[in-house]
């Protein structure tokens, strides 16, 4: 347990500060995804991503198969097409609040305490490129973005020890220092990451055996901000 402890600690807090600082969106990116339309058949293409356009190339092609404006331009608009792509995410985490359920006779509770962790998922994204024309009828595109993924996390906190939480058990109350653990999934947004979470947490002060919440499951509300 002792390694497990250290383990999860390192998990925490393994990303470097210059990767903390890198923090990048789940962005619409040059790279690889599977091209869906109406009039063609599902592939695989490389998109070239700027801020003034969208270039997409068939497998190893080299003129490209389409390409869409996205400042305003007199070209008539072309019809929406869609992208999907699926990809590894890791996020560092917090749960705002925790539902704790109820034990015994003792209500169920509500938490709001300090935790944070690292998540790691798989996610799937859904990108759509569709026109929309302007007051000046020219014709510009809008990509919209809609996303989900599910996975692990790990991590730390501090729970509140008393009293109640250990039936009378202990007469002090103190803050303890936990792992958490668990899954979640997740809806996406550019920057961060809304979801449900399924947990449990884990005391290491000597007061677990009595805690009455030591590895028991809760649910929460998580938030993720990407690493990757």
């Amino acid at each position: 347990m002792k390694y497990f402890c250290i383990a999860a600690i390192a998990l925490a807090f393994l990303p470097s500060c210059r990767v903390v600082e890198q923090a990048s969106q789940h962005g619409f990116e040059s790279g690889y995804y599977r091209y869906v339309s109406d009039t063609a058949v599902v592939q695989r293409v490389y998109l070239d991503v700027a801020d003034e356009k969208i270039t997409g190339y068939a497998k190893d092609a080299e003129q490209p198969m389409f390409e869409f404006n996205l400042l305003p331009s007199g070209m008539p608009c072309q019809d929406p097409i869609h992208f999907k792509k699926r990809s590894l995410d890791i996020d560092i985490t917090t749960v705002p609040f925790k539902y704790r359920f109820a034990m015994d006779s003792l209500p169920a509770q509500m938490n709001v305490t300090f935790n944070a962790g690292v998540y790691t998922g798989w996610r799937f994204d859904s990108y759509s490129v569709h026109p929309q024309t302007t007051p000046l009828r020219e014709c510009r595109y809008e990509v919209t973005n809609r996303g989900f993924d599910f996975g692990v996390f790990g991590g730390i906190g501090n729970v509140t020890v008393n009293p109640f939480s250990t039936r009378n058990r202990i007469e002090s109350e103190y803050d303890g220092m936990i792992l958490q653990y668990g899954v979640a999934g997740f809806l996406e947004t550019n920057y961060v990451s809304l979801g449900l979470a399924a947990g449990m947490d884990y005391l290491l002060s000597p007061d677990r055996d009595v805690w009455i919440y030591n590895n028991k499951p809760w649910l929460g509300f998580i938030v993720g901000v990407a690493l990757n």
